[in-house]
């Protein structure tokens, strides 16, 4: 499993999957994302973005769009999607960088801390409300520094161990009544009558 930077072919797949996990779409550009790809299988797992905003007195930093496809959930994907943006922020010149989410309880392992409203820069307090009002009611702004962003070790060690969920688990088996027959009252040719 590694992380790689979106490229543009896979935009129509980012905005499917963005759209079937409710996530926000605004100002979409593919090449803001990264992708988490399965070296075996080379299926992509999971996603997110860093979208800098310019108004205010100086840039700032925000995490947004980030999701895991079901079958990766739980082992470490999305752990490794947000430390490659984080990553990308500091190499971006930002110290601090900010998400409007309601995965708090998530963010806060790797060090996010929940801020008021009012503590937001500009660009990020009317943010926050469009999102609140379009897509996450619940949304709450977080921030972490740069510098105290961390992964922990059980989320490298799923990350490094993670596979697709088994698709014979997934599929139920296949039955009568999925043909339109009804085992109680259905003969069949070699029926005995027991």
């Amino acid at each position: 499993m590694y992380v790689r930077d979106a490229k543009n072919r896979e935009e129509v797949w980012l905005l499917d999957r963005i759209e079937e996990m409710g996530l926000d779409e605004t100002a979409f550009r593919s090449r803001d994302y990264v992708v988490a790809i399965d070296e075996e299988s080379h299926e992509k797992a999971g996603f997110g973005r860093i979208r800098i905003h310019k108004g205010g007195d100086k840039p700032v930093c925000e995490l947004t769009s980030i999701g895991v496809l079901p079958e990766w959930r739980n082992q470490g994907v999305g752990a490794h999607v947000i430390e490659r943006l984080v990553e990308y922020a500091g190499d971006e010149g930002f110290d601090t960088v900010y998400s409007l989410t309601n995965a708090s309880e998530f963010l806060a392992q790797f060090g996010f801390e929940r801020i008021e409203p009012a503590q937001l820069p500009d660009p990020l307090r009317d943010r926050l409300a469009t999102k609140q009002e379009n897509i996450q009611p619940d949304a709450v702004p977080l921030r972490v520094a740069v510098d105290r962003f961390e992964v922990p070790g059980h989320l490298r060690k799923r990350f490094k161990e993670a596979s697709a969920g088994d698709p014979e688990e997934s599929e139920p088996q296949e039955g009568p009544e999925d043909f339109g027959i009804d085992p109680d009252e259905a003969t069949y040719k070699y029926d005995t009558g027991d």
